[in-house]
């Protein structure tokens, strides 16, 4: 599922993140879930910033790490007070209307509030690239650069993210070997995802990838609607 997870991201834009997701919830204890899950990205998405790395749109990066900072912050304040289940319809419906019509001009523009934004979701949920994925289809950039620049972004949100669940105390080592293996396969992932995206074209790119953030934008709502119903029931 790793490598697979990786080749979709790496071939497509997004996805695999939240493939992982579903994936590690349903064998891991619950509060082991996003933690594990933030330093296996560290690991894909490092994968795929070595793979594309003379592609990567470097001019929005350092508004984005300060951003992200400011966000993990407030994440980490706030992360037991908040309804997951209404971040996620929130965010799901943003998605949905990044596809349809476009972000906000303000997000458009600024790579540090997508990075506050963002980081502080990923406290709540872990696997928020379809939002950051909104922000870098804003960008128009070529396919190429778009995976490279995404992949740097989940570089950096997931090591801030693992480095503050570090700080609040959650044991990394007891998980070593697994998430060693999944990064692992990851990587091998990443590789082949990269042969796809170089022999695909920027319009059947650009296609498949509002589809995919289509898909993630209902799921988020459906799991965010039954958190909610059944919290209420």
């Amino acid at each position: 599922m790793s490598f697979l997870a990786s080749l979709i991201t790496a071939g497509f834009g997004i996805g695999g993140g939240v493939l992982m997701l579903a994936m590690l919830a349903s064998l891991l204890p619950a509060a082991a879930v996003i933690p594990v899950h933030g330093l296996v990205q560290v690991g894909s998405n490092a994968g795929r910033c070595f793979l594309f790395r003379r592609e990567i749109y470097t001019a929005v990066m350092m508004p984005f790490v300060v951003g992200s900072l400011i966000g993990i912050v407030l994440g980490g304040l706030f992360v037991v007070q908040l309804d997951a289940g209404v971040l996620q319809i929130a965010v799901g419906l943003f998605i949905l209307w990044s596809v349809l019509f476009k972000p906000p001009a303000l997000m458009r523009k600024s790579a540090g509030i997508t990075g506050v934004i963002s980081s502080f979701l990923t406290m709540f949920f872990g696997a928020t690239g379809p939002f950051v994925a909104a922000y870098v289809k804003s960008l128009e950039l070529n396919r190429v650069s778009h995976v490279a620049t995404q992949a740097t972004f989940m570089t950096i949100q997931h090591l801030l993210k693992t480095f503050t669940f570090g700080l609040l105390g959650f044991a990394f080592s007891q998980w070593a070997g697994l998430i060693t293996l999944l990064i692992l396969c990851g990587f091998l992932g990443a590789m082949a995802g990269r042969l796809v995206l170089l022999r695909s074209n920027e319009v059947v790119f650009k296609r498949i990838l509002s589809i995919i953030l289509t898909v993630l934008a209902l799921r988020l709502i459906y799991g965010g609607a039954s958190s909610l119903f059944a919290s209420g029931s």
